[in-house]
């Protein structure tokens, strides 16, 4: 499987909840929280789920919990992927 990228997570978050008009999702967003991008606990679990059908990467409910940014997203899936 190939890296997930930032761009590639992006596209995920989009695809999962929508973009608030307020929030540059094409900023400097890798360390912003999850709530402060507007993007509740729901949004998470919809981005995880998407994970899995298109990346083959499980994100259990309780590990998706805990992802707080896009870069703890990033490192964990990345990490999932080295292990397979």
């Amino acid at each position: 499987m190939k890296e997930l990228t930032l761009d590639d997570l992006r596209s995920l978050m989009r695809l999962s909840a929508g973009e608030d008009e307020s929030i540059d999702l094409d900023g400097d967003i890798i360390d912003v929280t999850f709530k402060d991008l507007a993007y509740d606990s729901l949004a998470v679990l919809e981005m995880a789920g998407r994970l899995e059908r298109d990346w083959g990467v499980i994100v259990p409910d309780e590990v998706a919990a805990t992802l707080e940014t896009p870069r703890a997203v990033l490192d964990y899936v990345n990490g999932r992927a080295a292990v397979n």
